[in-house]
């Protein structure tokens, strides 16, 4: 079957078509990844990048500037996460700029952000500079953390129920005496005789302070208590002659001292 010239004529125009769509998709992704335009190259030396991936978006400024040209593992602890940028947003990074890992949004891709620096020096960065990297937070440990607690939570929880529903079957001695009332008509009795007792010691005291009070008031007991009375106030007299004596011998003796230091 002969190919007629309309049917060439619209396999030429599809053709086309998909070529410019082509190029179109190829400027698109290439002016997007930075492919056209001049760009410079800086990297960073993380511990975790955090599911971090080639291509993936470098930001400053909430723009994106560049992309994550290649990640490689340098030892057991440090990864190397190596960004092409557009040369147009050179000389707004500074030397002391930082690196960080983020997410586009909540679930979105991760992307490497950039801080502007400039408070230790106002140096641009050159191409192949390395720029101080900040390790992201590692979300498996927080995440194995938290379970944790909620572990020791639930195993909380469960332990308060147990003691709880012990304490309402009558188990124990706080449960037998809540749900005893036997047990707490003995408590309750137990607690009205110790008032009672406490009442009686009171009013015993009052009763011997009101004899003794009498007792030095009858003429029997008088005289003891006046000879009571004198031997205190002689041991209190005698105790404040013996201190002046001795203050006067501590005087006398600095006197002494201070006459043979003169003598010298």
């Amino acid at each position: 079957m002969r190919t007629t010239s309309g049917q060439k004529i619209k396999i030429g125009v599809f053709a086309l078509a998909g070529i410019a769509v082509l190029v179109a998709a190829i400027f698109l992704i290439g002016n997007k990844r930075g492919l056209f335009s001049s760009t410079f190259h800086v990297h960073g030396m993380f511990k975790n990048v955090s599911g971090l991936q080639v291509g993936n978006n470098a930001r400053f400024a909430g723009i994106n500037v560049g992309v994550v040209e290649d990640i490689g593992i340098v030892n057991d602890t440090t990864v190397k996460v190596m960004l092409s940028l557009n040369e147009s947003v050179r000389k707004f990074i500074k030397k002391d700029a930082k690196l960080s890992i983020g997410s586009d949004g909540l679930m979105g891709d991760k992307l490497v952000v950039i801080s502007p620096g400039g408070a230790e020096t106002n140096d641009m960065v050159k191409n192949g500079d390395e720029l101080a990297a900040i390790n992201p937070v590692d979300v498996d440990k927080i995440i194995k953390k938290v379970t944790g607690i909620a572990d020791d939570a639930g195993n909380l929880i469960a332990s308060l129920a147990s003691i709880v529903d012990k304490v309402d079957n009558g188990k124990g001695s706080i449960g037998r005496l809540l749900n005893n009332d036997k047990m707490a008509k003995n408590l309750e009795g137990t607690i009205k005789q110790a008032q009672s007792t406490i009442a009686t010691v009171h009013k015993t005291s009052g009763t011997l302070n009101e004899d003794l009070k009498a007792a030095q008031h009858n003429f029997l007991l008088r005289g003891f208590f006046k000879d009571k009375k004198k031997k205190q106030e002689k041991a209190r007299q005698d105790s404040i002659k013996k201190v002046k004596k001795d203050s006067i011998k501590r005087a006398k003796a600095a006197q002494q001292d201070s006459i043979k230091k003169a003598g010298n």
